[in-house]
């Protein structure tokens, strides 16, 4: 249970997404940057990460975040920093 200052509040998401066409590149050094990078985003949201574990396609989450802060927004902040961050690290030229 969390509390506000007026309020007390138990909010969680179980949030899964996988990769495109399943392919599995989640594994060694960028599943481990990816672990890293999403820890970051929930600490900079304030989003308390109960649970999680990255697959080699796939990614599961059990958080417990503020009510000002919607499923769809959270997500979208999850999967686009960790997208972002990781094509521009492993970009090949």
């Amino acid at each position: 249970m969390r509390k506000g200052s007026h309020t007390q509040y138990d909010i969680q998401y179980h949030i899964v997404w996988t990769t495109k066409y399943r392919y599995k590149v989640l594994v060694g050094r960028i599943a481990e940057r990816t672990r890293e990078l999403i820890r970051q985003s929930c600490n900079s949201m304030d989003v308390s990460i109960l649970k999680g574990s990255v697959g080699k396609e796939h990614i599961h989450l059990l958080v417990s975040c503020p009510p000002s802060l919607s499923a769809s927004k959270l997500v979208q902040q999850l999967k686009g920093k960790t997208s972002r961050v990781l094509l521009n690290e492993n970009r090949i030229l």
